[in-house]
């Protein structure tokens, strides 16, 4: 109307009045006829609307209507996904920061190997978890309208309808697009935006899938070692059998689904390599599963994780005990630097260390008992210019490198400043949209 088309004030406010009045019974009727779900609203909604009847969907095409309407929901998807996994970044950062100093055993190949603290592991899950809020951002803000393009993207009917003012087409493309909030339309279409938006927005959230297995996974790990466990309720049963079982079962979900939402990438992938053209109809039912399962699925998720960060448990005794199994071990270097320096030969020093530790792995491994290596060096009169010292060559805190000072970098330089934008006024916490 705006642009000079023959639409009037009392067509446009029929069609307001009537925007949620919706007869859902007779558009089911009207598709089971029609077998076309578009036409079927607009027959219904011109019974409604019988003074606006005649230019409803005037020049559009279906697409107009489900593409749009998708790229609407999809932004909104991540408008809602994003303020959830701020929130488990910020609740696994709080995390961070409380046990950023507490030595533990680190882990490669699952095997020990030198020690980090609890707080600099959880780092690693946070790291990859921002990634993610980086990657839902960019993919939220590089999506653009399908705008008003017509049934092959050509703008044809549009064109015709303006009577050839090709000013008026592109004002009514930019003014459709600005109404729906975003910034930019597709240049280019077929009938519908390009199939290939659909495998950004899905790799995503399947990536986001694949940092929560990961996360998961080494805690269901950590449960198993009795270092860390998720929440787990007063009355909680983990085994209908086994009465004193603690199954990580939040976890367990949390992997169980995300396998899920990373095989959903695989959908459009195929979608859009067989996309015929302008466009094949084969799309749209796959489509309408698989899109929304993702975002589904990758809420559920986030949720999940959120109840897992807000309640980790940590058992300090049991990390401590582990470590003082393996840390005589990964002492051995630091006690021949000592020795050299009491005046010692390192060769002769090394011999009498490959000794005594395989002594000790005998004890562990063959007779189940405790890491005894330090009780032998105690034992061993060469090692006497170094006794008094064995307590500080030992300390875990001098074992864990700059774990503490890069917990503390990391959160302040790179974490909160990506979570600024999803506080709330009320105190600075991180809070859901609801």
């Amino acid at each position: 109307q705006s642009l000079g088309l023959p639409i009037t004030d009392e067509q446009i406010q029929e069609m307001e009045a009537n925007l949620d009045n919706i007869d859902f019974v007779m558009a089911a009727e009207e598709e089971k006829k029609l077998r076309h779900d578009v036409m079927a609203h607009v027959h219904t909604f011109a019974h409604c609307c019988p003074k606006a009847a005649a230019i409803i969907h005037l020049g559009a095409t279906s697409c107009y209507v489900g593409d749009n309407t998708d790229l609407i929901v999809l932004r909104d998807g991540f408008n809602l996904l994003l303020p959830k996994l701020a929130r488990v970044i910020s609740r696994l950062a709080d995390f961070a920061e409380k046990y950023a100093d507490m030595p533990t055993l680190g882990f490669t190949h699952y095997q020990p190997a030198q020690l980090t603290t609890v707080g600099k592991r959880c780092c690693l899950w946070i790291q990859d978890l921002c990634m993610d809020l980086q990657n839902l951002e960019r993919a939220r803000d590089d999506l653009r309208f399908r705008g008003v393009k017509g049934t092959t993207g050509t703008q044809a009917s549009f064109l015709q309808l303006f009577e050839g003012d090709h000013s008026k087409v592109e004002e009514l493309d930019r003014l459709v697009t600005a109404k729906a909030g975003f910034k930019r339309s597709y240049m280019v279409t077929g009938q519908t935006y390009s199939r290939k938006v659909d495998i950004e927005v899905l790799s995503v959230l399947a990536s986001l899938g694949a940092s929560i297995h990961k996360i998961c996974t080494d805690i269901r790990l950590l449960a198993n070692l009795k270092e860390i466990e998720e929440p787990f309720e007063k009355e909680q049963i983990g085994s209908s059998a086994m009465p004193y079982k603690r199954n990580p079962m939040r976890s367990e979900r949390c992997c169980s689904l995300a396998r899920h939402l990373m095989t959903l990438v695989l959908d459009p992938l195929q979608t859009a390599s067989v996309q015929w053209f302008e466009r094949t109809l084969d799309d749209s039912a796959n489509r309408r599963v698989c899109l929304a399962e993702a975002f589904l699925t990758a809420d559920i998720i986030l949720s999940t994780l959120q109840n897992i960060s807000e309640g980790l448990v940590v058992y300090p005794k049991v990390i401590e005990r582990r470590i003082r199994q393996e840390l005589p071990f990964m002492a051995t270097e630091n006690i021949i630097m000592a020795m050299v320096k009491a005046g010692g030969n390192r060769q002769d020093c090394h011999e009498k260390i490959r000794v005594l530790s395989q002594k000790a792995a005998a004890v562990v491994k063959q007779e189940g008992g405790d890491n005894d290596f330090i009780d032998r060096v105690r034992a061993d009169s060469y090692f006497a210019p170094i006794h008094k010292q064995l307590e500080s060559l030992l300390d875990p805190s001098s074992f864990t490198g700059r774990a503490p000072q890069q917990v503390a970098k990391f959160l302040k330089q790179e974490v909160r400043p990506a979570l600024d934008p999803y506080r709330n006024k009320m105190g600075g916490k991180i809070e859901l949209a609801l």
